[in-house]
């Protein structure tokens, strides 16, 4: 899938928010902007995953702690801080606290281009990930217990006669179970029924030898 690259400019500068806005939209991309990191903080679960320009030096939150308050968000909007000339040891800490790149102010038109390039295709992969995993969840709903467990069984490479003694059934009950675990997944092999449940979390991706029995 292709995302909207939507660009979201901090900074209480007016004429840097402004200036950068214009280029961002001239640029093909979609700009929104904030004039303080509360007012981003505040709005951002309601936005639509994309790349975050955050200035360092503002009153009251500055970019550090704006990326501290992000957490776990940073996936969905990667951030490149904008800081002063020279200010190296500000950029990397941000580096450190999950910032993905700096540039300085004012900043090369197609450098930036470049690195927002590059964190919209990685975002882009992280969204295609994120609807896989929901996708697989969705699908891994519709089996019985008795289907997980037989799917977690054939996930730690169990053949169908250890999978009766373990859990009580004979070998016909057990292969009737599988092949509606594979029906109700819609898939028509036993690696496309693993691929589900590892991204979905049911069995874990060291459950053993997935070699098919």
């Amino acid at each position: 899938m292709t995302l909207s690259k939507h660009v979201y400019v901090v900074d209480d500068d007016s004429m840097v928010r402004s200036s950068t806005a214009y280029f961002l939209d001239s640029s093909g991309y979609v700009a929104r902007m904030w004039n303080s990191g509360q007012a981003f903080l505040d709005d951002m679960p309601g936005l639509s995953p994309g790349c975050v320009l955050l200035d360092v030096r503002m009153p009251q939150i500055d970019g550090l702690q704006v990326i501290e308050l992000m957490h776990d968000r940073l996936a969905q909007f990667p951030v490149i801080i904008m800081t002063g000339h020279g200010d190296i040891a500000t950029a990397v800490q941000a580096m450190k606290l999950g910032a993905s790149d700096f540039h300085e102010k004012p900043f090369d038109e197609a450098t930036l281009i470049a690195t927002l390039e590059r964190l919209f295709a990685a975002l882009d992969r992280q969204v295609e990930a994120d609807d896989q995993r929901a996708d697989a969840a969705q699908r891994l709903k519709q089996l019985t217990r008795r289907e997980v467990d037989i799917l977690q069984g054939l996930a730690e490479g169990l053949p169908n006669k250890v999978l009766a003694y373990r859990l009580g059934l004979s070998v016909r009950t057990v292969e009737m179970h599988r092949s509606n675990m594979m029906n109700h997944l819609g898939v028509r092999s036993l690696p496309e029924a693993l691929r589900l449940a590892f991204l979905a979390g049911v069995v874990s991706l060291d459950a053993g030898d997935t070699g098919d029995a």
